[in-house]
This record gives structure tokens, C-alpha cells and sequence, in this order.
């Protein structure tokens, strides 16, 4: 057999992608340019341009301007699951495609309705519902179907979209609000959505068996009610609440963790640039690591990596040795996507793929508000950081026990299937 998703009803061709895109590794391509300008770099990471813009043209406090990225982050939990199952039962472009442009759209309106804040609070909402098909899930979900035997790097490649979309997204945002102002830059933002996701996607993006109907009669797999049921399903989903929980919720504070400590604004700058590039690394060793050695291994170590540098930053120590923390904790922020898919195609299978990654990415979308939430809480009401601190660092070793109860695969990669070329 070939990369393609396996099964007795797809032996032939060879990959089921058309003559215009024959090798799998377009599907890559394609989920990189899609991932690059999905939900977390539009929605989350550059945000933080806006803010201060918003807040001045509204004439109101930044707490209200930010609390439009909650009710973003909220309503693209409870969106993903059902985009999840729209997946599963139509196929990956049925659903890629109008979401690539909804979501344009939306982010674009953002530019152009609101008049209050409440209307922009509404309408970040709006374009949290449409980033359910513009999150990774989607794309994960091609691109595991399209992959078997390198399944762990080319998931790790496509997810490191979300990171180059992180790095180079708010600079242009920053870009378009120095010329022309924060609502053409929302414009311009869901211009650039379009542009850079639509056609990979309509040209590139397939569907790694012939018929999507086929595909769930022979994919194997449980159904997301049986998956339900499983330790496997729970385990995951208390690893990867507990890990972004970790990790998102001290990156979001790191700034003013680091500056509390005596060190330099320039210096925690560089910190987060540090941790920006630590999640792209993260995403591809996890990747490659993942079709080399047994998962709940490559993962203990993405756990125990952000412990770690928790550690360090509650002990008082030089600056550089609270730069290696920020890294350590940027590398297992970028790794848990990549989990997510390879972990579901191994214990679960890809019968209910698009569904059960919504469930379990509704969970991780969760943790990633409510790690930020209980960092900021803590500092208001105690005046510090350490005692939440103390509490994402024993989730960190909980979720180390948990992965390590997974047990062996349940949908491993035969003998047969290792032939590849």
C-alpha cells in the first residue's frame, strides 16, 4: 500500500488524488497555506495589535476590547465538534472550502460593521463560529487519511502553519493599522485570508479516497460514541487540557512574569520570540519523532519539557536560565496539534476522525482561555503568579501519568503497509 488511506475498497489508484496533485505531500502544502491564516493566527495572535487601536476608536477600556477573543475562543469550542461531523460525513473540501470564505468574510466585516463595542464583541463570535472550519481539524484530517507510514512529519509540517501564521500575521496587521487604519486592516486581513488559503485548497487539498461515502464504510475506526467510552479518549483529552492550559496560560503571561523578575522588556521580548520559534520546532520534531518512536514517549517528553521550565521560573536565577524556560515551554505549546491527530488515527481510527478531533479540540480551545484566566486571576487576587504556577505544574504531572495509560496502539501500521516508496 501507498501513504493513502488504507482499506480494501481504495487498493486502487495508488493514493486516489487526481492527475493534477498525485503525491500526498500537496495535501502538506495545502494544509501549511491553510493553517498559516486559520483561527489561531487571525483570531488569537493578532489580536494584540488591535487592542489598543480598538479601544481608543470605542472609547472604552482594553478589558472589553479583550474580552472579544473569549467569546471568540468559546463559540469556536462548541463550533468544532459540528464542523467536526460535517467533515466525516461530507469530506474535507465540502466543508474547507465555503469556510475558507465565511471566514474571510467575517474577518473582513470586522473592519466594517461594528459601530460599538458590543457589535464588535458579536461579531468576533460570528467569526469564531466560520474559524471551526478553518481551524487545523480539517486539515489534520486530509492530511492523516492522505499519510500512513510518515503520517507523524507530515502532520508535524502542515501544523507548522499556525506557527509561521503567529510570526508573520500581526506584523501585518501592525503594517496595515500604521497606513491605513484598523478597519481596512481587518479588510485587509480577510483579503489575504482568501488569498492564501482558497486556491491551495480548491487545487491542492484532496480527499484521499475516491468517494467519502466509500471512505467511511471502510475506514477503520470507532464511532465518536464508542470513542466516548474508551480510556483512550479521556486520557487524551486530560493531556492536551493540561498541557495548553500549561503552557498558553504562562506564555500569555511570560512578559510580565519575566519583567516582575528583574529582567529587561527587551530581554522578555526576545523570550517570546524564543518560545514563537521553539513552537515551530516543537511541531516538527514531534512530527518526525512520531513515526520513529512510540507515541506516548515522543509525548511524555513535549509534557515533562514545559514542567520543566515551569520549575524554572519559579526558582529566583539568571536571566538566560528564564529564556530556557520560556523555550521549554514553547516546545510543548507547539507539539500538542500534531498529537491530537496522530493519537486519534493510532487508539481511535479515522471511522469518526473529523468528530472526535472536534470534541478533543473544543477541549484544547478551552484550556487555551482558561490558562490565561487563571494566571490573571491569581495575580489579582493573591498579588502573584506562583500559586497557579504550582497548579499547571502538578496538571503537568498528572498528564504525564495519563499519557503513559494509553497502552499499546490499537491501529498501529502493519507489515504490509510499511512498503512505501
Amino acid at each position: 500500500m501507498t501513504d493513502a488511506a488504507q482499506g480494501p475498497a481504495v487498493a486502487k489508484p495508488r493514493t486516489g488524488f487526481s492527475s493534477r496533485a498525485r503525491s500526498p505531500w500537496w495535501v502538506v502544502v495545502a494544509a501549511v497555506l491553510g493553517t498559516l491564516v486559520g483561527n489561531g493566527p487571525l483570531l488569537q495572535f493578532s489580536f494584540s495589535v488591535f487592542v489598543k487601536p480598538l479601544a481608543e476608536a470605542f472609547a472604552t477600556d482594553r478589558a472589553t476590547i479583550s474580552s472579544a477573543i473569549l467569546v471568540g475562543f468559546v463559540v469556536t469550542s462548541l463550533s468544532t465538534p459540528f464542523a467536526g461531523r460535517l467533515v466525516d460525513r461530507y469530506g474535507v473540501r465540502a466543508v474547507v472550502l465555503p469556510g475558507i470564505v465565511l471566514f474571510a468574510l467575517s474577518i473582513a466585516a470586522l473592519g466594517v460593521v461594528p459601530q460599538t463595542p458590543l457589535q464588535f464583541i458579536l461579531m468576533y463570535g460570528v467569526a469564531g463560529v466560520f474559524a471551526a472550519a478553518q481551524s487545523p481539524l480539517p486539515y489534520a484530517k486530509a492530511v492523516t487519511g492522505a499519510f500512513e507510514r510518515h503520517r507523524g512529519l507530515a502532520l508535524g509540517l502542515s501544523m507548522a502553519g499556525v506557527g509561521l501564521g503567529a510570526a508573520l500575521l500581526p506584523h501585518l496587521a501592525q503594517a496595515l493599522i500604521a497606513a491605513h487604519g484598523w478597519r481596512t486592516a481587518f479588510v485587509g486581513l480577510g483579503a489575504t485570508v482568501l488569498l492564501v488559503a482558497f486556491p491551495p485548497a480548491c487545487l491542492l487539498l484532496k480527499e484521499p479516497v475516491p468517494a467519502a461515502s466509500l471512505a467511511r464504510q471502510a475506514a477503520p475506526g470507532l464511532s465518536a460514541r464508542e470513542a466516548f467510552r474508551t480510556k483512550q479518549f479521556w486520557c487524551l483529552a486530560l493531556v492536551f487540557f493540561a498541557v495548553v492550559m500549561a503552557c498558553g496560560g504562562t506564555i500569555a503571561h511570560i512578559t510580565a512574569i519575566l519583567t516582575d523578575r528583574g529582567v529587561s522588556a527587551q530581554l522578555a521580548t526576545t523570550a517570546i520570540s524564543a518560545a514563537g520559534i521553539a513552537l515551530i520546532i516543537g511541531r516538527l520534531l514531534a512530527g518526525f519523532l512520531l513515526d520513529r518512536i512510540f507515541g506516548p514517549y515522543v509525548a511524555l517528553v513535549f509534557i515533562l519539557m514545559p514542567l520543566i521550565g515551569i520549575v524554572l521560573l519559579h526558582a529566583p536565577a539568571h536571566p538566560a536560565i528564564y529564556l530556557i524556560a520560556t523555550v521549554c515551554i514553547g516546545l510543548g505549546l507547539g507539539a500538542e496539534v500534531d498529537l491530537i491527530a496522530f493519537f486519534i488515527s493510532r487508539y481511535l481510527g479515522m471511522r469518526a476522525f473529523g468528530e472526535i478531533y472536534g470534541y478533543l479540540f473544543a477541549v484544547f480551545m478551552f484550556g487555551s482561555g482558561l490558562g490565561p484566566f487563571l494566571m490573571g486571576l491569581s495575580y489579582s487576587r493573591l498579588g502573584s503568579y506562583g500559586p497557579t504556577l504550582a497548579g499547571l505544574a502538578i496538571g503537568l504531572v498528572v498528564a504525564s501519568v495519563a499519557v503513559m495509560l494509553l497502552g499499546p496502539y490499537r491501529y498501529a501500521l502493519g507489515r504490509q503497509e510499511e512498503k512505501h516508496p
